[in-house]
């Protein structure tokens, strides 16, 4: 299997379609928000025009006020892979959501949930405060707690969830990400543009979402339940909130360009700690195509053109 990864904004879904084209390749997507029909704008999501020219897979699964989580995506994902290998084509996993990419390629499991211990973890937290739930994780689990903000709720609770259902402490669970091990014959490309060139294309691509009716998208969306998840999603919170609290949608967008870099500097730093990614920083273009190509050749006896299948 073949992979494009990186931040967003960095160019993944340009390479990835030049690519498909070239390999007779088909997408699996591993982005966290393109599953939701209607979100469209703000997700960048390959165009109906663009999935015309290559097969995508993971895409407008749910609508958004579905609740979708990385443990329901693993097995989709894995049966979409086999698909594509059982018609002689090549997988391109592209995406930046980390979480998810190591939750395909590798062995990776995923520990039960229970929502009634959760709530009652939840009602602690409001009754007797996080800083408590925090000190009783800190005492069960400190290499959890360690990388657990104090001031995170939500994954405060998770790892206390996890402890009590299964007797482990959370932060064991993390083997398959501390050193992956590829379930699959594997070559991942990772692309970044440098810091400087990754904040002007995450600015040119939010003007492009408003200009494109991301402002339109948000309030048609406004009308109907979401998820948490989605609600939560970058651009649309921001517009979201604008909306519900009658502030600037100016002052929107200037949020939305903030919390898509500081987001950005995350996905580089995750990716940069997996030791199979091989890098460039080259800008989107024919070189950069080359470059992919070369690189994905050194592991794999790529098709030539006359020898592609067509979907």
């Amino acid at each position: 299997m073949l992979a494009v990864v990186g931040p967003t904004a960095a160019g993944k879904t340009e390479l990835a379609l030049a690519l498909a084209e070239r390999l007779g390749a088909e997408v699996v997507s591993a982005d966290a928000m393109l599953v939701y029909r209607g979100m469209d704008i703000g997700t960048a999501k390959p165009t109906p025009e663009e999935r015309a020219r290559v097969p995508h897979h993971l895409v407008d699964l749910v609508e958004p006020g579905e609740e979708f989580s990385v443990a329901r995506f693993q097995p989709l994902a894995r049966a979409a892979i086999d698909e594509v290998l059982e018609r002689g084509r090549l997988p391109l996993l592209v995406g930046g959501s980390g979480l998810y990419f190591h939750a395909v390629v590798d062995d990776f499991v995923f520990p039960p949930t229970d929502e009634a211990v959760r709530a009652r973890l939840e009602a602690e937290a409001a009754q007797r405060g996080l800083p408590e739930l925090y000190r009783r994780l800190a005492e069960a689990d400190p290499a959890a707690a360690a990388r657990i903000q104090p001031g995170n709720l939500r994954r405060t609770v998770r790892a206390l969830e996890v402890i009590e259902l299964t007797g482990r402490p959370f932060s064991s669970f993390r083997a398959a990400m501390d050193a992956p091990v590829s379930r699959y014959r594997l070559t991942v490309l990772g692309l970044d543009p440098g810091a400087e060139h990754l904040r002007a294309r995450v600015a040119e691509r939010v003007a492009a979402m408003a200009e494109a009716g991301l402002v339109e998208e948000v309030r048609r969306l406004a009308g109907r339940p979401l998820s948490r998840t989605a609600r939560q999603a970058l651009g649309y919170k921001e517009l979201l909130d604008a909306m519900e609290q009658g502030t600037g949608i100016s002052e929107a967008f200037e949020q939305v360009v903030r919390r898509t870099r500081t987001y950005a500097r995350r996905q580089l730093a995750w990716f940069r700690r997996d030791p199979r990614v091989a890098w460039s920083t080259l800008p989107p273009g024919p070189e950069r195509v080359a470059w992919a190509l070369e690189a994905f050749g050194k592991d794999f006896e790529l098709p030539n053109e006359r020898a592609i299948r067509r979907p």
